[in-house]
């Protein structure tokens, strides 16, 4: 294969003395990192060390905006919000990061909403308006990056918002294109061979293959491992090993 395709991983998910994942490692690795900004999980000091070392090893960086959920790591459904606190949630979270990643001299290029926001936003389309313009209102060259054929990439067309569709290395997917809740057993992938083979042929067929066995076509600019995982950083080495050894180059989608 001749295609070049970003690799991307969900860091900075510590807070004060508490590490999640291996970080300095994964940055050695991947192409992309998504920092979490301070509400599902980080803090200031930790979205400069991440955003400062991505610098350094040449990765690019985008705002990982969640739910107000420090207990619940953002994968709990909260409803109640309006559009329009949902917006401003979004708008905050990304100008934090903007500002510290100036600091360490870095700049954010893309979003990407976090855990039970982005898969509730995927199935509810004010959801995914707000975000959508919460991006544009800050910065319209910002990409967001969404699962491909749902409601976030929909609103983001909608209103002018650049997109980088995502796969996920170590998720299983439903029929209608959403990600299988992680309460069913198998809903994560833990074998790294198993998932990069599964990348690989994704990429191959540009298509997905549900836990019902159906097909969905699909076209992805980047792959997703996510960092808080322990066998995170097996997985990214073993996936990006198994690409470029088939053909597949591996570069930030934000800098194509």
């Amino acid at each position: 294969m001749s295609v070049t395709i970003d690799l991307n991983c969900d860091m900075g998910e510590g807070f004060g003395p508490w590490p999640m994942g291996d970080d300095d490692t994964m940055l050695d690795i991947v192409s992309s990192a998504n920092i979490a900004c301070g509400f599902h999980a980080g803090d200031p000091s930790i979205m400069f060390r991440t955003a400062e070392t991505a610098k350094r090893k040449g990765v690019a960086i985008g705002a990982h905006p969640g739910f107000n959920d420090l207990q619940g790591f953002g994968r709990r459904v909260i409803r109640g919000d309006s559009p329009a606190d949902i917006e401003r949630m979004i708008a905050y979270q990304i100008g934090a990061l903007q500002a510290v990643g100036a600091l360490a001299g870095h700049r954010v290029t893309y979003v990407k909403a976090h855990g039970s926001l982005n898969n509730m936003a995927n199935e509810d389309e004010d959801l995914a308006l707000a975000i959508a313009r919460a991006i544009k209102g800050v910065d319209a060259n910002l990409i967001n990056v969404c699962m491909p054929g749902l409601r976030m990439e929909t609103a983001s067309n909608k209103i002018g918002v650049r997109v980088a569709r995502e796969f996920f290395a170590d998720r299983t997917y439903e029929d209608n294109g959403t990600l299988s809740s992680r309460k069913k057993p198998g809903s994560v992938l833990h074998d790294a061979d198993e998932a990069a083979q599964r990348v690989l042929r994704t990429l191959q067929d540009k298509a997905v293959t549900t836990t019902s066995g159906r097909r969905i076509p699909i076209e992805i600019d980047t792959i997703c491992v996510h960092g808080d995982e322990p066998s995170a950083v097996a997985m990214a080495r073993t996936i990006r090993a198994k690409l470029e050894t088939n053909g597949v180059s591996i570069a930030p989608f934000s800098g194509r």
